[in-house]
């Protein structure tokens, strides 16, 4: 079996204008380190955002604005391939040739589907079938590293099961992909427990936020439920602006945050002054390049089509493969005979 020993694939879904900090922290930031080292293939998972409420006239923006994102946050399209799930059409064949061997049950017990289930108060064939097109998405490359947010770790390993079942019935076809994690793997709400989430307003900021946007969500955000009044001493490792505070504030900064806080000598509300001042600080040259990617739309659309192109063919001979090993490949010498 012929397969790329260092290839790493990623997506991220068009369900908003722009990527949060938990997507950047939990994900995106793995992903640019990685195209240092790896064959990398990261993905605008179109087909994915369908699969809960959508509007489609705003679709075709919000894909735009994501791979904008991605060329923002660092990626080189000189060395790794950008594009939409939906200019690669394999991965939904590859999915239907996957999920016809795995049994129901294990669709219905990974815990985003049943989350969302709950949410929506009803489920769709595509959010049942969520995981095993992620896991086609993964496997078409033959990934062996898939960096993603805490979130996804129970899709990487279903996925996992995915390639092993599939192995065990046809023979060794697919590498068992492990997740890349970074530091920040989980990047808590800013209205209470739990993490950003594009699905609860108010709870992220974005990579596109204004500092004044930065500065008012901060300043609503949750923090240690200890500290009713400015004199109340915290407990940082409750609080969850101090775990943002872990991403951006240098080490000795954070240290005398930590002890402001354990001692009541530095507010709630300076500590989120001091947050808002870093996000922006480390947002803001991503936020140039932002704006002069926006002012010419054509050059992502390039690197999109120019991403479909070079993923397309890597997609196609794992899908011979897959179809070969299942008996689902016609020999080309054989000859119709009509009656």
């Amino acid at each position: 079996m012929e397969q790329e020993p260092n290839r790493v694939f990623s997506g991220i879904q068009p369900t908003a204008d722009s990527i949060h900090l938990g997507n950047y922290h939990g994900a995106v930031q793995g992903m640019m380190a990685l195209q240092e080292t790896h064959a990398c293939i990261y993905a605008v998972v179109d087909y994915h955002a369908i699969t809960a409420p959508f509007d489609p006239a705003l679709m075709p923006h919000r894909v735009l604005n994501i791979a904008v994102d991605y060329l923002a946050a660092g990626l080189d399209p000189e060395r790794t391939i950008l594009m939409v799930q939906s200019d690669v059409p394999e991965h939904v064949e590859l999915a239907w040739l996957l999920g016809a061997q795995m049994p129901v049950p294990k669709f219905e017990q990974l815990p985003t589907y049943k989350d969302k289930r709950a949410r929506y108060g009803s489920a769709s064939f595509g959010l049942l079938a969520y995981a095993i097109l992620m896991a086609a998405d993964i496997l078409i490359y033959k990934a062996t590293t898939v960096p993603v947010g805490k979130d996804q770790l129970p899709h990487i390993e279903f996925t996992r099961e995915v390639a092993r079942c599939f192995n065990n019935a046809f023979g060794q076809t697919f590498p068992e992909p492990q997740a890349f994690q970074t530091a920040g793997t989980v990047v808590p709400s800013l209205q209470g427990p739990g993490a950003m989430a594009k699905s609860v307003p108010g709870s992220y900021i974005t990579l596109t936020d204004p500092p004044e946007v930065i500065r008012q969500r901060l300043a609503r955000a949750y923090t240690d439920p200890a500290r009713m009044r400015r004199t109340d001493p915290g407990e940082p490792t409750r609080c969850n602006i101090y775990t943002i505070h872990q991403l951006y504030t240098p080490s000795k900064q954070l240290e005398e945050i930590a002890g402001g806080c354990r001692s009541a000598s530095i507010g709630c509300l300076e500590c989120k002054r001091i947050l808002a001042h870093e996000i922006i600080v480390h947002l803001s040259p991503i936020q140039e390049r932002h704006r002069a990617l926006l002012a010419d739309l054509d050059y992502v659309r390039y690197v999109l089509a120019d991403g479909a192109h070079r993923a397309r063919p890597l997609a196609q001979a794992t899908l011979a493969e897959v179809k070969e090993k299942m008996g689902l490949t016609r020999s080309r010498t054989s000859e119709v005979h009509q009656a």
